[in-house]
């Protein structure tokens, strides 16, 4: 077990969003999450834990939509014709992945905008993701996005770093994959920011009519889901 949570500036986080060294990071998270089966891990929960077909899924801190659009490749025959909202500071969406959604008929809207900002004055949808997010914010914070999220919808799935040693191991251990520097860098940082036991359950709004189920979720990754009863 590692300490308490750390966090730290993400360098990925203050790149311009078409710096070399940010776009070839973003392409190792999309590997990273292939190898962390946070695709795979989301879709299963996203269809275990959701009630009636979806109509509307938004993630926040969605990046470049990739995960979305490997979410859907999975669960658009169960779901079909969902809007996807994807959220995210940077506007970094490429045309051709509204496309891939698109045909497997589903809707993508792309907002470039601040996740507070956005679940002010956002709108309800059947689930709310987040992915590799979370850990970037303080214990308030969170209260905050949590509090919101639960008026909004009534599940929320995220998957998170796990804080642990193993996983700080793996962190290092990626140059191996041939991550770049600000990957590198990222990576351990994450996982200091991460989660473990119910660190994310007792955050979330107190009162009846929720289930919380959190732990892990293979050796790397933590997971934590809000349903409504």
């Amino acid at each position: 077990m590692l300490p308490s949570r750390r966090l730290q500036p993400e360098l990925l986080d203050v790149l311009p969003a078409h710096d070399p060294a940010a776009v070839r990071s973003r392409r190792d998270l999309k590997l990273l999450n292939l190898v962390m089966l946070h695709p795979r891990i989301m879709a299963r929960q996203m269809l275990r834990y959701a009630g009636d077909r979806p109509r509307k899924i938004v993630e926040l801190g969605a990046g470049d939509g990739s995960l979305m659009l490997r979410l859907a490749r999975r669960v658009a025959r169960q779901w079909p014709d969902v809007k996807a909202v994807l959220v995210d500071r940077q506007d970094i969406v490429r045309p051709a992945t509204r496309e891939a959604l698109a045909e497997l008929s589903w809707r993508s809207s792309p907002l470039t905008q601040d996740v507070f900002d956005y679940l002010e004055s956002a709108e309800p949808a059947d689930i709310i993701i987040a992915n590799l997010f979370l850990h970037h914010f303080t214990a308030e914070q969170l209260t905050e996005i949590f509090r919101r999220s639960a008026e909004l919808a009534p599940l929320f799935v995220a998957l998170e770093p796990l804080r642990s040693a193993l996983p700080l191991a793996g962190s290092r251990a990626i140059w191996l994959l041939g991550c770049n520097h600000v990957s590198r860098h990222d990576a351990v940082a994450s996982v200091y920011a991460g989660f473990q036991g119910r660190e994310l359950s007792d955050l979330w709004p107190n009162g009846e009519g929720w289930r919380l189920m959190e732990g892990n979720a293979g050796i790397w990754t933590h997971s934590f889901v809000a349903q409504t009863c």
